[in-house]
Formats: structure tokens, C-alpha cells, sequence
């Protein structure tokens, strides 16, 4: 089996040590970071999957129970992308009169005609691509795709996109420590 470096299984052991007794703000951090990385352009500025993937790794070397943390990760990605559905659902007015618009007139019509076309599945496969996964639940506000058709495919992917960050890093920590 592949073995970590002293200082490096000694530094793992430490975070995972840190996991376990701060549980709680694991949980806590982990749901704030998923909703603010679902929040329209603040995943430019935070590297939200890494730290995601990470707390995936930390978990797997804490042995803390993964369950709470997956709920807080979907929660608060479902929350975030809600939020940024009502925003482009309130501002739809001022993006379709923006100079942005204006410019590209023909990029709020596609994305109307893609909504249209893939519906419920638009916003689950969008999850999974960076830099759309931000700006997706906003533009499907803007473009009205029907509420209950967003929140249907945003619980279910938001569950879908957690296990996907968290399992690697678990997976992961497993493996290298033997565990």
C-alpha cells in the first residue's frame, strides 16, 4: 500500500483530529460555503470545490460522520441556487435591459429556447460544470422557467453534486491511511 510521508501522516492525523472535535463548525462551514458558492458570481473569488473536495479528504480522516455534513452541503447549494433563481427571476427586467443584452440579443433567446428544450435537466447537468453551476439558477430565473420544474431538478442535483465532491476526498483518505 502506498504510504504517506511522516510528516505528512502526522499533519493528516492532526486535521483529522481537528475534525473531530470541531464537528459542528464542519457542518456549519460546509453549509455556508455551499450556499455562498451557489450565489451568482462569488465562485469567481472562492475556490469553493476545492475546499469542498477537501473537507471530503477531512472527513475521511476524522472518521466524523459524513451524513450531516453531505445534508449541510446540499442544503445550502439548493438554498443558494434558490436565492439566485428568485434574483434573476426579480431582475429579469434590468438583465433584459442591460447593455449587456443589448449587446448580445440573441443570448437571452437561447437561453430562453435551452430551458425550453431541457428543462428540469438543464439545471441538473449544469450543476456539475463550474462555471455554469453559479449562473445557471440565475438565468433560468430570469428566462421563468417554472418554479416547481427548477426546485425539482435543484434538490436533486444539489443532493447528486455533494455525494460527487464528498466521495473522492473520503475515498481518498481512506485509502492513503489505511483506514
Amino acid at each position: 500500500m502506498f504510504q504517506l510521508p511522516a510528516d505528512l501522516d502526522h499533519y493528516t492525523a492532526l486535521a483529522g483530529e481537528y475534525m473531530r472535535r470541531g464537528e459542528q463548525w464542519t457542518i456549519a462551514i460546509a453549509f455556508a460555503l455551499a450556499f455562498v458558492k451557489s450565489l451568482p458570481f462569488v465562485p469567481l473569488l472562492i475556490p469553493g470545490t476545492t475546499l469542498l473536495l477537501a473537507i471530503g479528504f477531512s472527513i475521511g480522516a476524522s472518521g466524523i460522520d459524513v451524513v450531516p455534513v453531505w445534508i449541510a452541503i446540499s442544503v445550502g447549494a439548493a438554498l443558494g441556487d434558490w436565492v439566485s433563481y428568485w434574483l434573476g427571476k426579480r431582475f429579469d427586467h434590468v438583465v433584459r435591459d442591460s447593455r449587456l443584452a443589448a449587446r448580445y440579443p440573441t443570448v437571452l433567446p437561447r437561453g430562453e429556447a435551452f430551458f425550453e428544450r431541457w428543462g428540469a435537466l438543464s439545471i441538473v447537468l449544469c450543476r456539475f460544470f463550474g462555471p455554469l453551476r453559479a449562473t445557471v439558477p440565475f438565468v433560468s430565473g430570469v428566462c421563468r422557467l417554472p418554479l416547481m420544474t427548477f426546485q425539482l431538478a435543484n434538490w436533486l442535483s444539489a443532493f447528486l453534486w455533494s455525494a460527487a465532491l464528498l466521495l473522492p476526498g473520503i475515498f481518498a483518505a481512506r485509502h492513503l491511511l489505511g483506514s
